[in-house]
């Protein structure tokens, strides 16, 4: 049996029983207001709450940054028991529990990386030791060590994020999401909340039949309209210059996505060489890399973040005044999530998309790219299963450091032949696929204490360390401890090199089990290896994805090449056909609200906007000038911007320049 102490490590007991009291006396507004600082929820937060805590499975569609964590933090914290979080973003999970453990709300994650014995451990607090919140990957979910804590649990909800992941007929299907149903059998009653920032009516509907929703299910979608959101496409010789264009003459933060990992570092070094303070983010640094990028843009240290679309998610700083997509995305979910993070504190703000003619070409041969022939498939799988020398008949359940670029070079298979086979096979459940895997370094004694002190005895020059070690990490005698290998020689004052030299020596004495960090990327089979002969997919799935992947780039290719018409309003129809509005500000309604204009009346104008003062914002321009039409104040304001007489800065107010700039 588990004492309190055990279960409830580092936590204050007379604090934890506090907290415990004061919930229960709470309302849903009153939790708001005490641990988020909010005293009201944003358009639709409360409806989703309240359908929660009315015991109804829920469907919630809120744009990036329109706040889905709080639609189930607020009422499983109006609730006794533990909310279920899946995720399929480790970043964003410990993210959360972080902000979580922050506010004095006790939390859990279980993340790819940890040992057996920390699983076991946090999945025995989640049972006995009263959090709130429990965080897991839908892997995590079949295992049977989870299935054996489940019943022990007090779950009062289960949230699904990212639930468009469910649907085969999504951008972004992942097959464990499938299994996620069967945990109702096991929580009779526990209501269902799935959460999406962008998901189709198609998508929408197989997300609710994947998750069984009842009857009496209710749907939440926030409008798509972004009134402070100004959509626009270039069609440009020279990217680069566009973009430098952008950058002077929008000041503030900004995210430049580009696709691969070598053209962030040339675009962050491009824009460095111009005097603007930019770096580059993508899935193949290290943990500590991107922690310190993503960091110094947030605190504002880094301007400009030229990234792959690693970056992003779950990230929420409001004043970001531009996203700038270098190259073309896949589709209109992607580009509506990415494109969303500009502008959430409801300033103005730009959401900039760059393409050439060769990138529309190439957007419609990805298909037959992305979606190999079957015999192609197979003879991937073939191939990786020799290479990781797995005889046929095993190997399910096993883990294997995967290096995909070896692997390609090694059988003479093209790399995104190769890539986009695993990718076909992670989604017939055939094997499982991390790249950006890390396990940090772990240490567990393996001897006594008394063994330990004659050792010590005979290897004074490994005392420090070994006192190092029993200082620094309570349990480590127990239980593996996560070891950061740069904080222990700093403590105990080595070089790092000798610090790792030492511990696999205590590793070869058999003292300790030191299991060094991985950060490759890892392979791990669903299912035994097939014999050549009985190999298969699902035929008739795989390809109405490819239909499906067809019809999106489409869609995509149609909103690059729309030349009139409100973007917002073509975005909004894409998901849904609940009409909205026509911006009024992104590329196409300027365009069509252009007014001829005579030289005469654009210098008085002009005169007038130069008159009213510096440091304004538009809309208190457009009311000062209320006498002229409003299209040819902004007519006259978009050319004084674009010419550099003008400049709007970070909070978007305007003023005239003494010298112009030049875009």
């Amino acid at each position: 049996m588990w004492c309190w102490p055990s279960i409830l490590s580092g936590l204050n007991l007379r604090k934890w029983f506090n907290f415990r009291s004061q919930l229960s006396a709470l309302s849903i507004h009153e939790i708001l207001k005490q641990y988020w600082g909010y005293i009201s929820f944003r358009p639709l937060q409360e409806d989703i709450i309240n359908a929660v805590l009315e015991g109804k499975d829920t469907l919630a569609l809120l744009p990036t940054g329109g706040g889905k964590s709080i639609c189930f933090q607020v009422p499983a914290l109006a609730k006794e028991g533990l909310c279920l979080v899946v995720s399929p973003l480790i970043a964003l999970m410990k993210d959360q529990v972080e902000s979580l453990k922050q506010k004095d709300i006790p939390s859990l994650v279980i993340y790819s990386g940890m040992s057996f014995l920390e699983i076991k451990k946090t999945l025995q607090n989640a049972a006995y030791g009263n959090y709130k919140f429990l965080y897991v990957s839908p892997e995590r979910l079949e295992t049977n060590l989870f299935l054996e804590m489940l019943p022990a649990m007090n779950i009062n909800l289960l949230a699904v994020d990212e639930a468009h992941c469910i649907s085969q007929w999504g951008y972004d299907f992942r097959p464990p999401y499938m299994r996620i149903a069967a945990l109702r059998e096991l929580l009779p009653g526990v209501p269902v909340l799935a959460l999406t920032a962008s998901a189709t009516k198609l998508v929408q509907d197989d997300i609710c039949d994947k998750l069984l929703f009842g009857k009496t299910h209710q749907r939440f979608q926030q409008s798509f309209e972004r009134l402070n959101l100004s959509y626009s496409v270039f069609n440009v010789p020279s990217k680069q210059n566009k973009l430098l264009e952008i950058l002077k003459n929008v000041p503030g933060t900004a995210i430049v996505y580009c696709k691969s990992r070598k053209h962030t570092r040339e675009m962050a070094d491009l824009l460095r060489l111009n005097q603007i303070n930019a770096d580059y983010y993508h899935a193949g640094l290290s943990n500590d890399e991107r922690n310190k990028k993503q960091e110094s843009w947030i605190t504002n240290k880094t301007r400009v973040i030229v990234s792959t679309n690693a970056f992003g998610m779950g990230i929420d700083k409001p004043d970001v005044r531009v996203v700038v997509h270098y190259d073309v995305p896949d589709c209109l979910e992607n580009y509506y999530q990415e494109a969303g993070r500009a502008g959430r504190d409801g300033k103005r703000a730009y959401a900039v998309l760059l393409y050439n003619n060769k990138e529309i070409e190439n957007l419609q041969e990805q298909s037959a790219i992305r979606f190999p022939k079957e015999e192609e498939i197979k003879q991937v799988y073939m191939s990786m299963m020799n290479h990781l020398q797995i005889p046929a008949g095993s190997g399910e359940g096993i883990s294997y450091d995967f290096d995909i670029a070896v692997f390609a070079a090694a059988f003479k298979i093209n790399i995104l032949t190769a890539t986009y086979a695993i990718k076909a096979m992670e989604q017939e459940d055939i094997i499982s696929f991390n790249e950006v895997f890390f396990k940090p370094s772990t240490v567990v004694f393996t001897t006594n204490r008394e063994e330990l002190t004659d050792f010590e005895k005979q290897n004074p020059s490994l005392e420090p360390l070994l006192k190092g070690l029993l200082r620094s990490y309570e349990g480590i005698f127990d239980f593996p401890a996560t070891v950061y290998e740069s904080k222990l020689a700093k403590f105990i004052q080595v070089d790092m090199e000798s610090l790792k030299k030492d511990l696999r020596r205590l590793n070869d004495y058999g003292i300790i089990s030191y299991s060094a960090q991985k950060d490759k990327p890892q392979i791990t089979l669903l299912q035994n290896r097939m014999y050549n002969d009985n190999y298969r997919i699902n035929t008739s799935d795989y390809l109405k994805r490819k239909q499906n992947f067809e019809e999106r780039a489409d869609a995509m290719i149609g909103y690059i090449k729309k030349s009139s018409g409100c973007r917002s309003q073509h975005i909004a129809a894409y998901f849904t056909p609940v009409k909205i509005n026509a911006c009024g500000i992104c590329d196409n309604c300027i365009n069509e609200k252009i007014v001829h204009i005579s030289t005469e009346e654009f210098n008085k104008i002009a005169e007038k906007i130069k008159n009213i003062g510096q440091n304004i914002s538009v809309e208190d321009l457009l009311t000062s000038l209320k006498n002229i039409k409003k299209e040819k104040v902004w007519q006259v304001i978009n050319y004084l911007l674009a010419e550099g007489k003008l400049r709007s800065d970070k909070d978007g107010k305007i003023s005239f320049q003494t010298k112009t700039s030049g875009i």
